[in-house]
């Protein structure tokens, strides 16, 4: 076995298709709203099909703010190694540290020829990617005196100037499956990015090749740990097992988790285009992944499969494993020692308290408070990021309003028309919401109900018969929901109104006056009293 210790990363590989460009920008963004650490897109310059890999990246680092980006791998043979470094270097720049460069020695030479590059073989093409690796390592370090020069059989650089540097250290992760190429992964690279799919013989075939990337590096007197490795995965999210990750979500925890116990994988792309599939993965799979590998690393024997005695592996966070003794005492110490804490890092949202309008739909100081958790309660990792998902379902909700009052003020220095603004509304989550069931069930409750087949295991009522001191603040939040949903829908109407009537501007801007109250007032209160006990006791029965 061969864990190499890495922090885990989660990410998804998208088809990023020419005739969809709008659905692949939504695809990579709701990457980021779910949780994903990275988004990744092939690359074939020579694909009409398909947009181009590094424009498509340049436009989403602006359209996102965390997920990190890579190329799933780049093509070098049609990417001049001196200007992709220096393009690396500016995106990660601009993005502020997000970009990672997943890179190949190309493939599929006809089309390669044919778009004017040149054409290698396996042999040419490792000599020419080693080469590339050197050239972009020096570009980077804008530290070091003297130009660059490189003076290989495939790229010659005689004396270009360095820089500039990257904001962060950036990862180059090589796509490898041959001997030459997996041990030049271990002298150069830092990481290795081979498809699962592409193994003939599956998670076996790992061992040997990642003894091959470990003998690279042993001979450059590298730390074989020092190269992460990662993996392109797929398959199916099923009732009931029928192979390797195809099954239900408890199945792909533990063969992930085997896959980074045994075999030092850190890194899992998801290929998938599906929305409900890449949500499973982020904020079922991930999580509870991430809870029982660090388990089995704390465990004072040291790693051990799943399975082997660790932590309940058929559970989604593993907390309830051998030596809780069924106390629950017994059970918060087990939760901290595979990770978990007794203090919720996952920070509320304050009210800004600053109010827009005059008009109050409801009395803030009547609202029921939730009771307190009780003290010394453990929240595993898992636990931190469920509470945490409604904060950023929430903070989507507050760019949508932020995006509502830039409109208005389009609307009224004539740039954008009545019209189009309402069109942009009727595009927007907080318009489409079914707000009498509330925000956080449009975002996470449509995948919990079509993948466990209750609609009774909605969050609210959930969170009724898991709490009953929760009643109240339930029945108030549903309360204002409804309101919400009227105080969109009031936009909605003035819009329509602006748009026989020029002159009806005062009343667009008091409807999107009173929504900024009502909608950032309620944010606030609904985080203040439910992320906690989201946390506790999990979107439905049984998940913590």
């Amino acid at each position: 076995m061969t864990d190499y210790g890495h922090e885990l990363m989660f990410g998804g590989f998208l088809t990023p298709d020419a005739r969809q460009p709008e659905q692949v920008v939504a695809r990579a963004t709701f990457c980021e709203q779910v949780g994903l650490d990275v988004v990744t897109f092939q690359d074939h310059p020579y694909q009409p099909g398909f947009l181009d890999t590094w424009t498509l990246m340049s436009y989403l680092a602006a359209a996102t703010t965390r997920i990190r980006l890579a190329g799933n791998v780049l093509n070098l043979p049609l990417r001049q190694p001196a200007v992709l470094a220096r393009s690396v270097a500016s995106l990660d720049l601009l993005s502020g540290g997000r970009v990672e460069l997943g890179l190949g020695a190309g493939a599929f030479w006809d089309a390669i020829e044919a778009n004017g590059g040149r054409r290698l073989t396996p042999g040419q093409a490792v000599d020419a990617l080693d080469e590339a690796i050197r050239i972009i390592r020096e570009v980077w370090a804008a530290d070091r005196r003297g130009g660059v020069r490189v003076d290989g059989e495939h790229y010659r650089v005689v004396g270009a100037k360095r820089g500039p540097a990257p904001a962060h250290p950036v990862g180059i992760w090589v796509g490898a499956y041959k001997p030459r190429m997996l041990r030049l992964v271990g002298r150069a690279a830092d990481g290795w990015l081979p498809s699962l799919a592409y193994l003939p013989k599956g998670p076996a075939e790992l061992t040997d090749l990642n003894a091959l990337v470990d003998e690279g590096a042993a001979a450059a007197g590298r730390d074989p740990g020092e190269v992460r490795r990662l993996l392109n995965i797929s398959g199916r999210f099923t009732r009931n097992g029928a192979g390797f990750l195809d099954g239900p979500p408890q199945q792909w925890v533990r063969e992930l988790a085997g896959l980074v116990l045994e075999h030092g994988t850190s890194g899992f792309i998801l290929g998938a285009d599906d929305p409900t599939s890449i949500q499973l993965f982020a904020q079922e799979v991930a999580p509870a992944v991430r809870e029982l590998v660090a388990a089995e690393r704390a465990a004072p024997s040291g790693p051990a499969a799943p399975g082997s005695g660790g932590p309940d592996a058929a559970s989604p966070d593993g907390a309830a494993g051998a030596g809780a003794g069924g106390s629950a005492g017994g059970e918060q110490r087990e939760v901290v020692r595979a990770g978990g804490a007794t203090a919720l890092a996952v920070t509320p949202t304050p009210d800004p308290g600053v109010r827009h309008s005059d008009h109050r739909l409801w009395d803030e100081s009547t609202r029921p408070v939730a009771p307190p958790a009780p003290p010394g309660h453990a929240y595993s990792p898992q636990a931190q990021a469920v509470g945490g998902h409604l904060i950023d379902v929430h903070d989507h909700l507050r760019q949508e309003l932020t995006q509502v009052r830039d409109l208005l003020d389009q609307v009224r220095r004539g740039v954008v028309s009545a019209g189009d603004a309402r069109g942009v509304l009727n595009r927007m989550t907080m318009r489409q919401n079914n707000w009498t069931l509330g925000a956080y069930c449009a975002a996470y409750c449509t995948m919990v109900t079509q993948h466990h087949g209750l609609e009774d295991d909605a969050i609210f009522p959930h969170l009724r018969r898991a709490d009953p001191g929760l009643v109240p603040v339930i029945d108030r939040l549903e309360q204002e929901h409804v309101v919400i949903h009227d105080v969109v829908e009031g936009v909605d109407r003035a819009l329509v109104a602006l748009i026989e009537d020029p002159e009806r501007l005062t009343e667009l801007q008091q409807a999107v006056d009173v929504l900024t109250d009502t909608l950032l007032s309620h944010l606030s209160y609904e985080e203040q009293n439910i992320v906690e006990p989201l946390a506790r006791y999990g979107f439905y029965a049984g998940q913590i």
